[in-house]
């Protein structure tokens, strides 16, 4: 459904290395940085935009999928060390649905980012 979704943040440079590495186990990648904008994606195009200014986007929740329950605790781990805080750790969420395995970190503006694989 969604083609692209764009953030506001407070600190550019921080939230942009957040980011680029909490993403990475999820084989995202900058694709493109110009005027304080960077865009994250697998392919060509974009499919996160990071920004600075002065309408920073608070109270949101993202979820990203995963190919595996290894990558989201890949993400979870690089989120820590990129400086993010757990909003909870990798583990099954059997209240979300069957084989649903998520886990949770704040960006450096406080946004939850969630990271879900489900199996059969």
């Amino acid at each position: 459904m969604l083609h692209h979704l764009s953030l506001v943040v407070g600190d550019y440079e921080r939230c942009k290395a957040f980011y680029a590495a909490a993403l990475a186990p999820l084989g995202y990648a900058l694709r493109v940085e110009s005027d304080g904008w960077a865009g994250f994606g697998e392919g060509e195009h974009p499919s996160l935009w990071v920004h600075s200014g002065s309408a920073v986007t608070r109270s949101l929740h993202i979820a990203l999928r995963a190919r595996s329950r290894e990558v989201v605790d890949a993400f979870h781990a690089a989120a820590l060390a990129a400086g993010g805080e757990d909003n909870g750790p990798p583990s099954l969420r059997p209240e979300y649905g069957a084989g649903y395995y998520a886990a949770y970190a704040l960006d450096p503006d406080e946004r939850n980012i969630e990271v879900v694989a489900i199996s059969a």
